[in-house]
């Protein structure tokens, strides 16, 4: 048993309770103070729940239908609202996935920081400022004097997850329930967020569960871990261990699923679909693209890939005609590209379509699949009856969808077959050129690998040019053709997939292509060691 959680034949239903939807079957789990313990698993495996449940907390729709769950030798299962309160926050804690949803956008992060220990009474207004200094200081934020006086979305996201992490230790927790919070950040950030995380789980004897479907991650932070498929356990055991010598075939299956790598490209002649010439964007009067100069050959995927605030998401939003170039020209075939989405007409409008990082937010969550869809096909081939329902049954066979889903709402579909429905979504203007923004960092390595082998695919049999965002490396490895590196709004450098990675010429690039986590548990402590140089280097030369 574990000194302080121990958790024995959990059962979590959704749904009608004569006929429920079984969320967690019988699940055991036990954790001593000080340990670090990793659960993964595909999407629908009940990770999230779990973690939740370690909390005596239970998402809407959802229900305890049996078992234990001791905090410290009290039972959380069925354990008085006012004394979970008590116990939130104050002795067990929560860091989100999206810190930029978790917080509140109208208060600054040092307000949102002192709530938890003026509520539980644990520290004064004035102490717990001092606090979240000492804490903002020991996660390497910038300016901890200062930051705090700032508000969610004027942090960048790396430095907003270590914000959250802080306030989740604002009361010194005896567990913390960390829940993807690395999803969503670049290889570079990761590093120290991870760093900051596990420093401060060691420097404070707090014990946590880490749920991620990162392996790699998860390799570098938890001391055992739990593999879960379908609400149960598969196996447990020390990292160490379960990295080397897993002992199920689903593990085995988990620890071996990079294996895609789109087939080496063909020599062939290369026509440009899309070229920019000394392309510059700003908000306002902050430069953020400064004078870019690449094409996107047609029928080929080009990864966009940097460090947050590079410029990525700036440059798709001037190619899908949101943010107008300050400077600079765009040519699609050689012919100006109109800039402004509200001048664009006929086909230029429909052949460039976006595929979305989170099909939970770009989905509409009141309509059916079969609305969503129908939409787009109206909108851009002008089908009607027979002919309508015909496009968008021919839509989910491209995407692998069963049309039975037609009649379904986003809700009711996994992480995985929703972002089909964006990509089918993208599809139904019948686009030539497709920005894939970020579209497999939500998704376990699974279904991702899933999405990515669809694309190539439709890449092959429509001929697609694809722009493809992505802060993970492996991905770009496993998808590109070429490649554009950029930092602070500049192209560092651009080629081959094989020429970047294999040859890359530039010290930004290598430190990119080194940031990749590996299943190997002493890589981080190598990875915070080179970068600790890094900085170093670049004091004594500044």
């Amino acid at each position: 048993m574990g000194d302080l959680l121990t958790i024995r034949d959990l059962r979590l239903e959704a749904g009608n309770r004569s006929e429920p939807v079984v969320i967690i079957k019988g699940l055991d789990l036990d954790l001593d103070r000080g340990e670090v313990l990793g659960l993964v698993g595909e999407s629908g495996a009940g990770k999230s729940s779990a973690g939740l449940a370690t909390m005596g907390y239970v998402r809407d729709g959802v229900r305890f239908a049996g078992g234990s769950v001791v905090f410290d030798g009290t039972e959380l299962v069925g354990l008085a609202r006012g004394r979970l309160r008590r116990l939130h926050g104050k002795r067990i804690a929560y860091v989100a996935q999206s810190a930029a949803a978790s917080f509140n956008p109208a208060k600054k992060l040092i307000d949102q920081y002192s709530e938890g220990p003026r509520l539980h009474r644990v520290r004064s207004r004035k102490e717990a400022e001092r606090d979240a200094v000492a804490l903002y200081r020991q996660m390497q934020l910038p300016d901890p004097e200062e930051i705090g006086f700032r508000y969610p979305h004027q942090v960048s996201g790396g430095q907003l997850q270590r914000a959250m992490t802080a306030m989740a230790m604002s009361c010194r927790p005896d567990l913390i329930i960390f829940d993807e919070p690395t999803t969503a950040l670049d290889v570079t950030t990761q590093i120290e967020v991870l760093g900051a995380i596990r420093d401060i789980v060691e420097d404070y004897d707090s014990a946590a569960i880490y749920i991620s479907h990162d392996l790699a991650v998860v390799s570098q932070m938890a001391d055992r871990i739990c593999v879960m498929k379908d609400g149960e356990e598969v196996e447990t055991a020390p990292t160490r261990q379960m990295l080397d010598h897993p002992r199920q075939d689903y593990t085995r299956s988990l620890w071996s699923v990079r294996s895609f790598r789109r087939p080496e490209a063909e020599e062939a002649e290369e026509t440009a679909l899309i070229r920019c010439r000394t392309l510059s964007a700003s908000y306002g009067a902050v430069p953020v693209l400064r004078g870019l100069d690449f094409a996107f050959p047609q029928g080929r995927t080009t990864a966009v890939v940097g460090e947050s605030g590079s410029g990525k998401s700036t440059l798709a939003r001037v190619l899908a005609g949101l943010l107008p170039p300050s400077e600079g020209e765009v040519f699609w075939r050689g012919e100006p590209m109109e800039m402004r989405l509200s001048k664009r007409r006929g086909d230029m409008l429909r052949n460039v379509q976006m595929i979305y990082q989170s099909a939970d937010t770009s989905l509409n969550p009141r309509h059916t699949i079969r609305e969503i869809l129908r939409r787009p096909v109206r909108k851009f081939s002008g089908r009607r009856g027979d002919d309508l329902r015909a496009r968008i049954d021919e839509l989910m066979d491209l995407v692998d969808l069963d049309r039975a889903f037609l009649d379904r709402k986003p809700g009711e579909l996994s992480g995985g077959q929703k972002q089909r429905v964006g990509i089918a979504r993208a599809l139904a203007a019948e686009p030539e050129f497709v920005i894939c923004d970020e579209v497999t960092s939500a998704l376990d390595q699974l279904v991702a690998e899933g999405i990515l082998r669809l694309l190539v695919a439709l890449q092959k049999d429509l001929g697609l040019t694809f722009m493809f965002i992505t802060h993970d490396l492996a991905v770009v490895e496993a998808i590109a053709h070429e490649v554009i590196v950029l930092k602070n709004g500049r192209i560092v450098e651009q080629g081959s997939r094989d020429a970047i990675f294999k040859h890359a010429r530039e010290d930004y690039t290598k430190r990119l292509l080194a940031s990749v986590p590996q299943m190997d548990p002493d890589w981080l402590d190598d990875a915070r060691r080179r970068e600790a140089e890094l900085r170093a280097r670049e004091g004594d030369t500044a």
